[in-house]
């Protein structure tokens, strides 16, 4: 147990969630980092200093899901911050896509960030907590790429699910609002950094001509997790460089 408001964030042994771990540390949070790759976070956690925790947990598995949040309560503490960041694409031709892949992206990017809000939410009303879920969506919530149609939809779907729980939720004083990056330098765009033509395709569309940071991205989080972005929630703030403002390029 500890005096430190506890956070969770799930997709946290590298990237983007590694990055909102490490800025909501910094902020004073005692942080559990949560992923399918049991080795990575548990040294992703290590990186953080002492306090702070790694544990594995398929966010497409609701049992797990439930052991998770059972452990963090015991172990930690309730979660006062939960940052839905776990998210997988798996790219295919539409006309071939699997409904196998198709329902693998959403359990873990759409049915894992609702039973994951869901568990958080039910002991922040039972303990009086006024919490804060923070959800990743992104740009493709918005625009489209035919190759990704499951992550476009499920992220279309963590827009909409974020205002349902943000209504649900706000008689009780919970905040729930998501973040929707544009192009970031992570593990994800590496297939785009490794090709100049599609990299320069990238930036052809992105106003502020380079990729964002994890950093970027962890540092607005943090904020909607706080007391600055305390009348503020339903929303999704969009941090893409002025992509979708975006009319067409030349």
């Amino acid at each position: 147990m500890t005096d430190r408001p506890v956070a969770l964030v799930t997709g946290a042994a590298q990237g983007i969630g590694l990055a909102c771990a490490q800025v909501l540390g910094e902020n004073g949070h005692r942080v559990v980092l949560a992923d399918i790759k049991a080795d990575a976070v548990t040294d992703a956690a290590r990186s953080l200093g002492d306090g702070h925790a790694g544990l594995a947990c398929d966010m497409a598995d609701a049992r797990q899901i439930s052991d998770l949040f059972d452990r963090v309560e015991t172990d930690f503490g309730p979660v006062r911050v939960l940052v839905n960041n776990a998210g997988i694409a798996l790219p295919g031709d539409f006309l071939t896509y699997s409904a196998e892949d198709f329902r693998k992206v959403l359990d873990v990017n759409l049915t894992g960030v609702f039973l994951a809000s869901q568990r958080a939410a039910r002991t922040m009303v039972e303990r009086g907590i006024d919490g804060a879920i923070v959800n990743m969506s992104s740009i493709n919530a918005v625009v489209a790429i035919p190759a990704i149609p499951a992550y476009c939809a499920s992220k279309g779907g963590v827009m909409q699910l974020t205002k349902a729980m943000a209504l649900a939720l706000a008689p009780n004083g919970i905040r729930v609002n998501a973040v929707g990056p544009g192009s970031i330098d992570t593990e994800m765009m590496a297939g785009v950094n490794a090709n100049p033509e599609a990299f320069r395709a990238a930036m052809s569309r992105t106003p502020l001509k380079r990729p964002g940071t994890p950093r970027e991205i962890a540092e607005v989080v943090a904020f909607l997790a706080s007391d600055k972005a305390s009348y503020i929630t339903g929303e999704t703030i969009y941090v893409d460089g002025g992509r979708l403002a975006l009319n067409y390029t030349c």
